[in-house]
């Protein structure tokens, strides 16, 4: 398949743009660099501007000769893009641009042997270059990777350490893997296939399969899934699924049904084209008629023909839509929106429902200390300070939570020595020649302490909105409870509401606890939430709004909203999330800002308006230049000239350069 082959089949199905940029690039500065000798040489050109080339033994020939170069390399690939829209019986922009540099191009060799005619060299070699950066600036714009489905293969682990009955471990490749195998599973890594803990205790994070963002206790008998991440505990797992059975592959198959499924979105200037196309034809043949008629065939009447047909594929039409698109791509930028699929963002406008994922996007993603209850002789920020002091040690996320939290109060810790982490149950360490645990209540049945009533309440009330409760005792004796949660987002309230100002439905979707759920719901002022949804049911959730007519907008952050990412009509990935969700996604904000979510539908709204108005110059031109083309006026003196024509067709070009640049002033909400 040669360089031209390759972009009829990439633009045909508009899904594979690697290269594209690349072959449309290298095209147009060729083309250009070709052109320069057919611009200099053209009579035209030379007797509108008043200048003239020197002439010498075979000049006649360099602007016949390079536009036939200029045509055959640059306006070829046009010409094999056409093919699937003339065999769909659906002229676009590629059987109008085709009819009219084909034209121009046999209309021009015929003028050289044509008294008194003036050839279209000039005006073929300008329609490629400019049609050539046309597309360039879309396939740049429109480039996009496909490395969902790489990205969810890379959360397994490459290696995995097999204790066979020997009892020595040795190191082999996942993919040698057998169910049945016992592996160890050593603190930090991932687990490298879905099995069943045989030996051992620790808390596992599942959140980017499940979208829990508390990590998951494991013990003996316990399941746990292929690419989750292990915690400060050793496993001894025996493998109960590989390869394509486990959850993760089953994830990926549907991310790429979910990619083959996305419906493609005949492009306006697509559809303008095509209605030009026919307006063209019928136009050269009307005018072949009448002219004939009227005085009999011929040169005159060729040149007419040739001429309707010729400026009937404007040059302003090739950039109307990907002058829009370009800058709309570097103002979503600017305001943190990376756009990947431009189909998707110029659909956004019809967005009614926008789901959110919670952890992650609507909040931060790790755990706050959300509550502090203290007993006698204790206060808040001195037990927050000596918990985050005795924590210091430990890569567990509550305990980065407890840091982070007296982080951000700006507290100055306390000198701890000794510290020991008790597995499953807490921590330890010395303060002041007293010891100091932190941890849940098995480490409560380890003391011998019981709660008292005002802790017990504070932490039912706690569990009950979802969150994590633990405990500062200080030589046996409670000090603290902290209720540490998966705090909101700054911005997310605003956006809901803004969201909700603009008539446009949100709803909340989430692996968590319905308790977590309804919390967060309440705390934003949602009335629809969806809880404890499991990444192929978030998949279907999207579909079944889509069934009942709606236009769903998906927002998330992990590989198990990746499925729903790419199923959603509009996919937006919070940047800060997994790769696979950015690279499943249409859109990405860049800043994590869910205000930005408003700021796309914006974007959106903005970018489809402009593409109108740019339509509407574009093709306004035809309506004038057509008629007078075709010798409408004639009989009033008034026939368009192949250089008049030229000279609209530059004034149209312009005036929707101009109009795309406005787009830049366009102000988004964040």
């Amino acid at each position: 398949m040669d360089a031209s082959q390759e972009a009829h089949a990439g633009h045909g199905s508009h899904t594979d743009h690697s290269g594209h940029e690349t072959l449309f690039r290298k095209r147009f500065w060729v083309s250009l660099l070709l052109s320069i000798p057919v611009l200099l040489y053209s009579g035209m050109l030379q007797q509108m501007l008043g200048f003239s080339m020197p002439s010498f033994p075979g000049s006649q020939f360099i602007e016949p000769v390079f536009a036939v170069i200029v045509f055959f390399y640059g306006g070829i690939p046009f010409l094999e893009m056409a093919l699937p829209e003339l065999r769909r019986r659906q002229p676009g922009m590629m059987t109008l641009i085709s009819l009219a540099i084909i034209v121009a191009l046999i209309y021009s060799l015929a003028a050289l042997f044509l008294p008194g005619q003036m050839p279209f060299f000039w005006e073929l070699v300008t329609l490629i270059d400019i049609m050539l950066l046309g597309h360039w600036i879309e396939m740049r714009s429109i480039r996009q990777a496909s490395g969902a489905l790489d990205e969810l293969a890379k959360l397994l682990p490459d290696e995995a350490e097999r204790i066979p009955p020997s009892g020595e471990v040795e190191i082999v490749a996942v993919a040698d893997l057998q169910v049945g195998d016992l592996v160890l599973v050593r603190p930090g890594t991932s687990i490298p296939a879905d099995g069943e803990v045989a030996e051992g205790e620790s808390a596992v994070d599942e959140s980017m399969i499940t979208g829990e963002s508390k990590p998951v206790e494991k013990t003996t008998g316990s399941k746990v899934v292929a690419g989750t991440v292990n915690g400060d505990g050793s496993l001894r797992v025996r493998i109960t699924a590989t390869d394509e059975s486990t959850a993760l592959a089953g994830i990926m198959r549907m991310v790429a049904e979910a990619q083959a499924s996305k419906s493609q979105t005949q492009l306006l200037a697509d559809k303008a084209a095509g209605w030009l196309f026919y307006i063209a034809l019928g136009s050269a043949l009307i005018t072949g008629i009448l002219w004939t008629i009227a005085q009999g065939f011929n040169v005159e009447v060729i040149e007419r023909i040739a001429t309707v047909l010729v400026i009937a594929c404007p040059h302003a039409l090739g950039l109307a839509i990907p002058l829009v698109i370009a800058i709309t791509t570097a103002t979503g930028a600017k305001n943190g929106i990376l756009v990947r699929n431009r189909l998707a963002l110029e659909d956004a406008r019809k967005v009614n429902i926008v789901i959110f994922d919670k952890t992650g996007t609507l909040t931060r993603g790790d755990f706050r200390v959300t509550d502090i209850r203290v007993t006698a002789g204790w206060e808040e920020d001195h037990a927050l300070a000596l918990a985050a002091a005795v924590e210091g040690d430990s890569e567990h996320s509550i305990a980065r939570g407890i840091r982070e939290s007296a982080r951000e109060k700006v507290l100055e810790l306390p000198r701890i020595e000794g510290f020991e982490a008790i597995k499953g149950r807490g921590v330890k360490a010395s303060w002041e020649g007293k010891t100091v645990h932190i941890g849940g209540p098995r480490m409560l049945e380890i003391l011998g302490i019981e709660l008292p009533a005002d802790v017990a309440e504070f932490e039912a009330s706690a569990s009950a909105e979802g969150q994590t409760v633990i405990n500062l005792v200080v030589d046996d004796q409670l000090a603290a409870g902290f209720a540490l949660g998966d705090t909101l987002r700054p911005e997310s309230k605003q956006a809901v509401k803004k969201l909700k100002d603009m008539g446009i439905e949100v709803a909340l979707l989430t692996g968590d606890s319905t308790p977590v759920a309804a919390s967060v719901a309440s705390h934003l002022g949602l009335t629809h939430y969806f809880a404890e949804v499991l990444p192929e049911h978030k998949d279907e959730k999207v579909s079944q709004l889509q069934a009942e007519g709606k236009y769903v907008a998906m927002v998330g952050d992990g590989v198990n909203d990746a499925p729903a990412l790419a199923r959603a009509d509009l996919g937006i990935a919070i940047g800060s999330g997994t790769d696979v969700a950015v690279q499943s996604a249409d859109v990405i904000l860049i800043d994590s800002n869910p205000m930005d979510v408003v700021g796309v539908i914006e974007l959106s709204k903005a970018s489809y308006r402009k593409m109108v108005q740019n339509l509407i110059w574009a093709t306004a031109y035809n309506l004038v230049a057509i008629p007078l083309a075709a010798g409408a006026l004639s009989g009033w003196g008034l026939v368009l000239s192949p250089a008049a024509g030229a000279l609209l067709m530059s004034l149209s070009t312009v005036i929707v350069a101009i109009n795309a640049q406005l787009l830049r002033r366009t102000r988004l909400s964040n």
